[in-house]
């Protein structure tokens, strides 16, 4: 529940959250000491906490999880997507006071303070995440240090959109590099190795998460993760079997650099799929044009409609951004999903060049895992376009 101001100094637990349009919320701290600015979003997944707080897609804003109580499984690195924490900040209704896994070397609370991430308990998140869903994703502050109602709310009204933002530099590698995991075996838990004969496959990385990686592995490629801004030309000296797109924050408009590698790259044959901001760059690259969501779509549970199948399946979602269906015409491209709860583009593929991508994350950790099968849709589609002789 929300914790009135009380009289006087705020006692050292409390964190303060204070929103654009003026509303305030108090709890109690339960990660690092500090003030933060973000904008704030909702998520409506039970589990994977420590997932989404290891997502580059999250650079630039705070998490509300729906789901009243977190932090019962405690943390352990094998499920971070990345090296460090990129959610600016943490608001829970509950984190629980007990953690209950064989896997847990840590507990939330204490993860969240190792890796500097400003979080609390103790607030209405039902009420938090109606107001973002009648106001849309509001900007706002959390702060542990004391400071005055009006200076965090000033604070929050004066922080930048994430409206024209490139974010991908802040998150990319800074060279490439070879990545050799695959997915863990559920009975022994050790990695799938490469396969022989595993497709060279280039990686653009714009906060590519490890378990796309692993994913991609455990298809049949041989990933190599390029940075953000690598030009199309140096991708194709390296000679890949396809390309892959990857997830990351920010305006997708704004990563212009990565239009025209994509443009480049289908031009010469090259084929491509794209997750996410991948996806996003995908319809930019062809003429389509994308818009901000009021509060996007963040969650485990989105039920996505494939047009040629009449297959629905359950995806993970975290975007803000959406490719625009009424922009497409005369871009070569045509959806192949919609998200069935309100018929945003889930999907696209060109009619021409061997290019498709997805809004939605079929490699997601911990899930659900329904559309893995794009992983070796990709890889198929990568087959098919080796010479006779590679093929045999």
């Amino acid at each position: 529940m929300d914790r009135t101001a009380p009289a006087g100094a705020p006692a050292l637990d409390e964190a303060v959250l204070a929103l654009e349009d003026g509303s305030v919320f108090r709890g109690r701290s339960v990660g690092a000491p500090g003030r933060r600015a973000f904008e704030l979003v909702f998520n409506t997944s039970m589990t994977g906490y420590q997932e989404i707080l290891t997502d580059p897609s999250y650079t630039g804003q705070a998490v509300v999880m729906t789901y009243p109580q977190i932090g019962n499984y405690g943390c352990n690195p094998i499920f971070d997507e990345s090296a460090r924490c990129w959610a600016e900040a943490f608001v829970m209704h509950q984190l629980t006071p007990r953690t209950s896994s064989w896997q847990s070397t840590e507990p939330l609370d204490a993860y969240l303070r190792r890796h500097g991430v400003p979080s609390m308990d103790g607030v209405d998140t039902r009420e938090l995440t109606l107001k973002l869903r009648e106001q849309g994703a509001l900007r706002g502050v959390l702060s542990t240090q004391g400071e005055p109602e009006a200076e965090l709310i000033a604070a929050a009204r004066a922080h930048a959109s994430l409206d024209g933002l490139d974010l991908t530099g802040r998150v990319t590698c800074q060279k490439a590099y070879a990545w050799s995991e695959g997915l863990p075996d559920p009975v022994t838990g050790k990695p799938d190795a490469l396969a022989p004969g595993a497709l060279p496959l280039v990686c653009y990385d714009y906060g590519i998460k490890r378990n796309i990686l692993r994913n991609l592995v455990s298809a049949g490629f041989a990933p190599t993760v390029v940075p953000a801004a690598t030009p199309a030309a140096e991708v194709l000296e390296r000679q890949p079997a396809a390309v892959f797109l990857s997830n990351g924050p920010g305006d997708p408009a704004a990563v212009t650099t990565a239009h025209a590698a994509v443009r480049e790259l289908a031009a010469a044959g090259m084929p491509v799929f794209g997750i996410c901001l991948g996806h996003q760059i995908v319809g930019l690259a062809f003429g389509a044009q994308t818009f901000k969501m009021k509060f996007g779509h963040h969650g485990a549970n989105h039920p996505v409609l494939e047009r040629s199948s009449g297959r629905v399946d359950i995806a993970s979602h975290n975007h803000g951004f959406a490719v625009d269906p009424d922009s497409l015409a005369g871009t070569g491209l045509e959806v192949t999903h919609w998200n069935a709860n309100d018929q945003s583009v889930a999907g696209l593929r060109h009619v021409e060049l061997p290019v498709f991508s997805v809004q939605y994350h079929p490699e997601a950790g911990p899930g659900p895992h329904d559309p893995r099968h794009l992983f070796a849709r990709f890889r198929e589609m990568a087959i098919a376009r080796q010479p006779a002789a590679a093929r045999a």
